[in-house]
Parts: C-alpha cells; sequence; structure tokens
C-alpha cells in the first residue's frame, strides 16, 4: 500500500480539484471533477457525493478507482493516487460537504441534496507525485 507523501498534504487544505475516474460496466472509464478531502490519520483519500451519483454507482460495482489533482498555485505540481474505496459511507458525510464547501466557496454546501450524501474513502495503492521546485 503507498501513502500520500506528506510534502503534498497542503494540496488538501486549498481549494484544489481533483478528477476522479470510476469505470463504468462495459468497462469504460468515467472521469468527474470533485472536490476532495483527506483523513490524513488514516491516509485516504475522501470524495463526497450522492447516492444517486454515476460514480457512487460505478464503485458499488468496481471499486477500482483513481484521482489527479494539480496544485492551483502550480499546475506543474500534481499528485495521481490508484487505489480502491473500500467505504462508502452516510457518517459524516453532510458535515463533510459543509466542510469543503467552506474550503472552495466560503459558506456551508448551498445545493438541494437530491438523494443522500455519502462520502467514498479510497485506499492509496499508487501514488505518483511531481514537485518541479
Amino acid at each position: 500500500m503507498a501513502e500520500i507523501p506528506p510534502a503534498f498534504h497542503d494540496l488538501f487544505e486549498k481549494a484544489t480539484f481533483a478528477h476522479v475516474t470510476t469505470m463504468f460496466p462495459n468497462g469504460l472509464p468515467h472521469t468527474s471533477p470533485v472536490w476532495i478531502g483527506y483523513d490524513e490519520a488514516d491516509d485516504r483519500l475522501l470524495v463526497n457525493t450522492e447516492r444517486h451519483r454515476q460514480k457512487c454507482k460505478n464503485v458499488e460495482r468496481n471499486p477500482a478507482v483513481s484521482a489527479s489533482m494539480l496544485d492551483p498555485e502550480n499546475p506543474y505540481r500534481y499528485l495521481s493516487v490508484s487505489g480502491e474505496v473500500e467505504e462508502t459511507t452516510t457518517e459524516g458525510a453532510r458535515e463533510h460537504i459543509d466542510e469543503l464547501s467552506q474550503r472552495y466557496f466560503g459558506e456551508p454546501y448551498p445545493q438541494e441534496i437530491v438523494s443522500e450524501r455519502v462520502i467514498l474513502r479510497i485506499r492509496p495503492e499508487r501514488v505518483f507525485s511531481a514537485d518541479p521546485n
């Protein structure tokens, strides 16, 4: 199992967007831009979504995912993670989306929740990073 390098933990404190790829049932990739969180104590990426969304449906069938993100202040500094969704949980999901919204927008999450908020907890298996500085 790989770990997120400590030198890249700051990406989860900024308004860093990630592109998360899941797999459709027919094997084609599905990529979505998302807000990204990180559980440093457990070394897990956190993607907050709604249960009815395609990425959530995809990981129910196939937990393999990848996520890549560019430092918003330096696009040549990046982090790319491949792994598996080890858990989909509703616990703390509403609070988590509000925390993310504060980081990205400076206010609680404003949109209506259509189905149910869930957190996809991603265990890193491979980590690639670059920092030109």
